[in-house]
C-alpha cells in the first residue's frame, strides 16, 4: 500500500507537470480578455451551525477546530465510524472503518490543492491501510471550497486512532487530526451564490496567448451508461468549448485542465461523455471541441466551470453556467 501510495502521488505530481507544459506563459491571473460573440443560432443547445474560532497555525485539531497549511483553512467537522454499502468492501473481522470529515477553503489568491494520498492513520502507534470510497481531492482556486471524509479501516479494539496530514510531500511536517469517537461540530459551510466578476458567458468568444476559445454551449448531460450515473441528489452538467491554437507550438487540450464549482464548493468531474471529450493536441492553426462533464448538486444556484490556462500562476478562465 505504501508504494501505491508513493507511485499515486508520483502521477499526480506528473499530471500537474503536464498541465504545466500545455499551459499558457502569462505572468497574472488574467489570461484572458473577450474578443468576440457567437452569432445567434450557433451555440449549442442547453437547459435551464458553527465550529470553534480557533484557526492557527496548530499540529492537533479536535472537533470543531480549524487550523492553516499556508493559504488552506481546513475545519474539522466531524468523525465517526463509517459504513460501507458495497457488500465486497468490507473491513477485515475484528476491524471497522473509522472517517473524519473536513472543509477546506483556500484563502489565499493561488491555487492549492487537497487530496486523500496526503493522510496517514495510526491505531494505537501502529500504521492501518486507508480505505478509499468516499476519498477526496480537489484543486482549489482563490476562494473556492472542498469538503469530504476520510476513511480509514482501524481494529475494533483501539484506543488511540490519530489522522495525520503531511503538508508538504519533501518534509516530515504534519497536522494530526484527533479521532475521539462519533461527534459533529454542527458546521454547515456558506454557499456563495455570486458569480465571479469575470465569468464568460455562452456565446462569448475570448483569447489567451495561445488559445481562441469558444463557449458554444451548457446544458444537462445524459449519460447513457447504466453504470455512471449521478448520485442521489445530484445532476450532471456539461459545457461544450472550442479551442483554436493561435500560437506557434503546439498546445494540449484536456479535460482535466477544467474545475467546477457549484456555490463555491468543488464538483467531481465525470470523464464519460460519449465522443465528445476534450483531449487533444493541435498544432498552429488547429482546433478541437469537446465537453466537460461535472456532477453538481440539484440544489446549485450559481455553477461555473474553470479552464486553468496558466499552472504556474494559477491562471484561469471561467465560465458561468447559463
Amino acid at each position: 500500500m505504501r508504494k501505491s501510495k508513493f507511485l499515486a502521488i508520483l502521477l499526480t505530481a506528473g499530471v500537474f507537470m503536464t498541465f504545466a507544459m500545455g499551459s499558457g506563459s502569462s505572468s497574472s491571473n488574467q489570461t484572458s480578455s473577450l474578443v468576440g460573440t457567437v452569432e445567434e443560432g450557433e451555440t449549442g443547445s442547453g437547459s435551464s451551525g458553527s465550529t470553534t474560532d480557533t484557526t492557527e497555525n496548530k499540529s492537533e485539531v479536535h472537533v470543531g477546530e480549524s487550523c492553516m497549511d499556508g493559504k488552506m483553512k481546513i475545519t474539522f467537522i466531524k468523525s465517526g465510524d463509517y459504513n460501507e454499502d458495497n457488500e465486497f468492501s468490507q473491513p477485515a473481522e475484528g476491524n471497522k472503518y473509522v472517517f473524519i470529515e473536513l472543509y477546506i477553503e483556500n484563502t489565499g489568491d493561488s491555487d492549492v490543492s487537497i487530496s486523500s494520498f496526503s493522510f496517514d492513520c495510526f491505531a494505537d502507534g501502529y500504521a492501518v491501510e486507508q480505505h478509499y470510497s468516499d476519498s477526496f481531492s480537489a484543486t482549489l482556486s482563490a476562494g473556492r471550497n472542498t469538503m469530504g471524509k476520510i476513511i480509514f479501516e482501524v481494529p475494533k479494539e483501539a484506543t488511540e486512532i490519530e489522522f495525520e496530514y503531511n503538508t508538504n510531500v519533501f518534509t516530515s511536517d504534519r497536522i494530526k487530526f484527533i479521532f475521539e469517537g462519533e461527534k459533529d461540530s454542527g458546521f454547515v459551510p456558506e454557499k456563495n451564490t455570486e458569480a465571479s466578476a469575470d465569468v464568460y458567458h455562452v456565446g462569448d468568444i475570448l483569447e489567451t496567448k495561445q488559445l481562441r476559445i469558444t463557449y458554444k454551449g451548457c446544458g444537462q448531460f445524459e449519460s447513457d451508461n447504466m453504470f455512471i450515473q449521478p448520485k442521489d441528489g445530484y445532476k450532471y452538467l456539461y459545457a461544450e468549448f472550442e479551442f483554436e491554437n493561435i500560437s506557434d507550438s503546439d498546445q494540449y487540450i484536456s479535460s482535466y485542465s477544467f474545475d467546477c464549482f457549484a456555490d463555491g464548493a468543488a464538483c467531481n468531474q465525470s470523464y464519460y461523455t460519449g465522443d465528445d471529450n476534450l483531449d487533444a493536441t493541435i498544432s498552429a492553426g488547429r482546433k478541437t471541441k469537446g465537453k466537460v462533464v461535472f456532477e453538481i448538486p440539484q440544489d446549485a444556484t450559481t455553477v461555473e466551470f474553470e479552464y486553468l490556462d496558466n499552472f504556474w500562476t494559477s491562471g484561469r478562465v471561467r465560465f458561468l453556467y447559463e
